[in-house]
């Protein structure tokens, strides 16, 4: 660790820009979120659009959301340096937050998404590699550092779907969406101010972002400015896509095998032994945390729809909004993260520590068995409605499986990647969430109706049914991948030279 970082101090036995990150990442999941949990509702609602339509769109978006990260990782990297990246994504972020406050238009409304897309891309595989890089290789810290820094994300989810939920369905589209804007805009100036804290950690990391960049023969800028235009390019491109989703699956499979295959060549050419059994570890937890999305990002889509429709929501006489039921997950995960970091440090301190592939697997295992529990609770309801108490348990069930994969794979990729291919690494591990999400499109559809939210008469035995089998299905899937994979950790280990 460099001096300066050491001269920052600390602040509840972290370094203080873990803090840092913390706060910037609440402020941004914030907006993210709070936007979210009411994506699928104004697509159905407000738009119009059939069930299928909506989840395709829904799908093409979160899958975008997790792609772009892969490039602005990139060129934080080579160029900018997470500072430059994060800021420049903070400002995309603001715009379009606050362009999903404008009703009226279509267009302005896929490019109000455009925008978060790209924002997302350049901001957030550069604010979880600078946690990493605030900790030493070794440092038993580490996985409850990630831990904290995952409570933060949660907690700004909580009170965003809290909050935009209630505006957005009660009050107004626009009130939730503009809430949305301003607190991506507080992280903003939150991260600047805290530079003091990162000792240098976020800025470019050469010269390059100053040489000169030549096309054609001709002098046409800086490579900062051309990692700007990257960004626009980025904007215009997404928001083509997203009004053609079908697109993006063809992209996610013909991308997917460009990173897979410049993953293995780099681990099979460019690493020694050691290296190299690392970072193919890395990759086979990667591809295991794809299907895990693909199955716990149900909850923003047919969980959504299923909650909203299929579910007696009335509390004390107020009939609950769907949209924030969305905070469950995060209200669990900030209550619940601090137990998790303290079990990983008091089990490391007796040897007795999960590995993190067994880790993954007991987050598999939980998110397949809170569908399982959910089918239970809709086939013993009476009629339509499905009690409150099952949406409940799901959404702890699920919360338990996230916290035993997602913290613990962000502290896996910084902890077994080589350090001069971190960024890059992060990035693959959004694009298996991107992978995740769009199939998880694909698992959505398959619970659809033909007709709009708007219409009277949306949710009958048939789409219940229909959930039924789906989440069966799947939940019954997820108990096998689990296993599979805590029988395949023994290998994963021994390939991880010592480090869990």
């Amino acid at each position: 660790m460099n001096q300066a970082l050491q001269n920052t101090g600390t602040f509840l036995g972290h370094p203080k820009g873990l803090f840092i990150c913390f706060l910037t990442e609440m402020w941004e999941r914030f907006s993210y979120y709070g936007m979210r949990a009411l994506l699928i509702l104004y697509l159905t609602k407000h738009w119009e659009f059939t069930d299928t339509t909506s989840y395709l769109i829904y799908a093409a978006y979160t899958s975008l959301v997790y792609i772009t990260p892969v490039l602005g990782g990139m060129l934080a990297d080579q160029i900018l340096g997470s500072k430059k990246a994060v800021t420049f994504g903070a400002i995309l972020l603001v715009f379009g937050h606050l362009g999903m406050a404008i009703e009226n238009s279509e267009q302005i409304f896929y490019l109000s998404l455009a925008l978060i897309v790209s924002g997302v891309g350049y901001l957030k595989p550069n604010i979880s590699t600078m946690v990493g890089a605030l900790y030493e290789e070794g440092d038993s810290r580490r996985d409850s550092g990630f831990t904290i820094f995952y409570m933060g994300i949660n907690i700004g989810a909580f009170t965003a779907t809290l909050l935009c939920g209630y505006l957005g369905e009660e009050i107004g589209w626009a009130y939730g969406f503009g809430a949305a804007g301003i607190g991506m805009l507080f992280g903003l100036i939150i991260f600047l101010w805290g530079q003091k804290y990162l000792a240098g950690l976020a800025e470019p990391p050469t010269n390059k972002y100053r040489e000169t960049f030549y096309l054609g023969g001709l002098a046409a800028g800086t490579y900062e400015i051309w990692a700007y235009i990257a960004g626009v390019a980025m904007v215009l491109v997404t928001w083509f896509l997203v009004q053609n989703s079908a697109i993006v699956g063809t992209l996610l499979g013909g991308f997917g095998a460009l990173f897979i295959g410049a993953w293995l060549l780099y681990a099979l050419f460019r690493c020694e032994q050691e290296e190299r059994d690392r970072l193919i570890v890395v990759g086979i937890l990667i591809f295991f945390s794809l299907i895990f999305w693909a199955l716990f990002e149900q909850a923003g889509s047919s969980l959504n729809i299923l909650t909203d429709r299929g579910v007696d929501r009335v509390i004390f006489g107020w009939e609950v909004p769907a949209s924030m039921f969305q905070s469950l997950n995060a209200g669990f995960i900030f209550t619940i993260a601090p137990l998790f970091a303290f079990l990983w440090i008091a089990l490391a301190k007796r040897n007795i520590e999960p590995s993190t592939p067994v880790k993954f697997s007991i987050g598999i295992f939980f998110v397949g068995l809170g569908f399982l529990a959910l089918v239970y609770g809709m086939e013993s309801s009476d009629g339509l409605q499905t009690g409150i108490i099952w949406i409940v348990l799901i959404y702890l069930l699920h919360t338990l499986g996230e916290l035993c994969l997602s913290p613990v794979g962000l502290s896996s990729v910084t902890k077994l990647s080589p350090q001069r291919i971190v960024g890059f690494m992060m990035g693959m591990w959004f694009f298996a969430s991107a992978a995740g999400n769009f199939v998880a499109g694909e698992i959505a559809k398959a619970t659809a109706t033909d007709v709009s939210g708007a219409s009277a008469d949306v949710y009958d035995l048939v789409q219940k049914q229909s959930f039924i089998d789906v989440y069966t299905n799947v939940g019954l899937m997820a108990v096998g991948v689990a296993f599979v994979l805590l029988l395949l950790s023994p290998l994963l280990n021994s390939r991880s030279h010592g480090i869990k």
